[in-house]
């Protein structure tokens, strides 16, 4: 048989048509692909700013974003501020874990930690912890500035249970 001539500018147009979508999958994936860094880089810059707005000075902050889990990382001055930053992250809507690599510069003993029920309201843990539903303000203090307000709690949310 040998070596046969077209006319290259005739006949179907499938070739064609198929190199145009392969371009337009392949602008359309790096599209994709640089709007996924982009939110994924806005996703961290947030919380950095939920870090930064606690007021609690960290040394050397550093936050990675890996899916739904958060790594944080840095110091701080002590375990208090340590579990603060934890719960702030960790009570982010999409957040399902935070893996807590900050160092505490002065150790104290760890607070429990708490999820928010139904029908729950600071004084009914305090009591349940402490025998006391009057000693609801040592969680709500421990628990700022994350809470606000003590009235305002919701279920899901963690809290920090401080040992007195």
């Amino acid at each position: 048989m040998g070596l046969f001539s077209f006319l290259k500018g005739s006949g179907s147009d499938d070739l064609k048509k198929k190199e145009e979508e392969a371009a337009k999958n392949a602008v359309d994936q790096a599209n994709a692909a640089a709007l996924q860094s982009i939110m994924h880089t806005q996703k961290v810059l947030s919380l950095e700013n939920i870090v930064q707005g606690l007021n609690i000075p960290v040394t050397d902050l550093s936050i990675q974003l890996e899916g739904d889990t958060v790594t944080v990382g840095g110091s701080v001055a002590n375990q208090s501020d340590k579990e603060k930053i934890v719960l702030a992250l960790g009570n982010v809507n999409g957040i399902a874990a935070v893996n807590d690599q900050l160092t505490a510069e002065n150790v104290e003993p760890e607070s429990s930690f708490y999820e928010v029920k139904s029908g729950d309201s600071l004084s009914k843990i305090a009591k349940a912890y402490y025998g006391d539903p009057m000693k609801y303000t040592v969680i709500f203090e421990a628990n700022k500035p994350m809470l606000k307000d003590p009235d305002k709690i919701y279920p899901g949310q963690q809290l920090r249970i401080p040992k007195i």
